[in-house]
């Protein structure tokens, strides 16, 4: 047993589950999602006060104007907003909750570890396209949009983890996930850095993601899994297998589960071709390059 129970003081313990319990009565509402977030953002933060006179239409220093500006998503920009194939009408929904998630991380209360992954789990259910039971979620945690995120039950992230959902991320359950994690679902072409391909990319059941590891778009890790401190998985990871490197590669299969792995020798297959997902863009859509490069090679 590596871990015991904490428990709150009972005042702050009936606190903090009301508070969970009302931002999640009114997200699951019909209420506008944006008035929702900067509503929660303004009071965690303490600037009732100051939202109040402004509203009035008082004066107010302009940094301080930006910053109550801020509360509200709808001032906001992240950088996937600048991706042109997302998904418009999920974007609206999944931006206003993402800026909440990674605004209530820079506030003082998300070191309350108990409070903070509460928030987070309840923010999961209605940010990601599913989430299981007893998921923890701790500081740092950024994605690319949310909604293409499935994750299972009794999943554990780190601190500082990067979960990119440009294209689609499944996550099994009992994964844990160690801080400095990244899992990419996009990749960009070697010769134009412009054209981006998105794919499904999945980290099955009881998988081990270790310390400032990386998996590639398309890849799996199989079930139950090792990927070694900052291994970089290139190709699938076949189930039971440890694996370590950059890029990562097998060199072992757990104990206790050679019967039903296959051989060390037999791994190193990308699949990622298999899991390549198809987009389409408006045809009125206005596109640029911002790097402006002449992709041409020399004659």
């Amino acid at each position: 047993m590596t871990k015991r129970y904490v428990s709150l003081p009972e005042e702050a313990e009936t606190g903090m589950r009301e508070f969970i319990d009302e931002v999640d009565r009114r997200l699951a509402s019909d209420e506008d999602t944006c008035s929702v977030v900067e509503d929660v953002l303004i009071d965690l933060s303490g600037d009732r006060e100051a939202y109040e006179r402004w509203q009035r239409g008082e004066s107010v220093p302009p940094a301080e104007r930006i910053r109550l500006q801020s509360y509200d998503p709808c001032n906001t920009t992240l950088e996937s907003e600048y991706y042109a194939e997302k998904d418009e009408e999920e974007f609206r929904r999944s931006k206003h909750l993402q800026w909440l998630w990674r605004q209530f991380d820079s506030l003082p209360i998300a070191d309350n570890v108990e409070f903070a992954l509460r928030f987070r789990r309840m923010l999961a259910d209605h940010l990601f396209e599913e989430c299981g039971d007893n998921c923890r979620f701790f500081k740092g945690i950024t994605f690319t949009y949310g909604h293409n995120i499935t994750i299972g039950d009794n999943v554990v992230v780190h601190d500082d983890v990067h979960l990119d959902d440009r294209g689609k991320l499944t996550i099994g359950d009992r994964v844990s996930i160690s801080d400095g994690v990244h899992i990419y679902s996009h990749d960009h072409d070697v010769v134009d850095q412009t054209e981006v391909r998105n794919y499904h990319t999945i980290v099955e059941d009881d998988v081990r993601l270790t310390y400032d590891s990386m998996v590639r778009a398309g890849c799996k890790v199989g079930e139950n899994a090792i990927v070694g401190a900052r291994g970089i998985v290139q190709n699938d990871i076949p189930a039971h297998h440890i694996a370590i490197g950059m890029p990562a590669k097998s060199v072992k299969v757990k104990p206790g589960w050679e019967d039903v792995a296959i051989p060390v020798d037999e791994a190193g297959v990308n699949r990622q071709d298999e899991r390549h997902l198809e987009y389409d863009l408006p045809d009125d859509l206005e596109v640029f390059d911002e790097f402006g490069r002449d992709l041409q090679p020399p004659r």
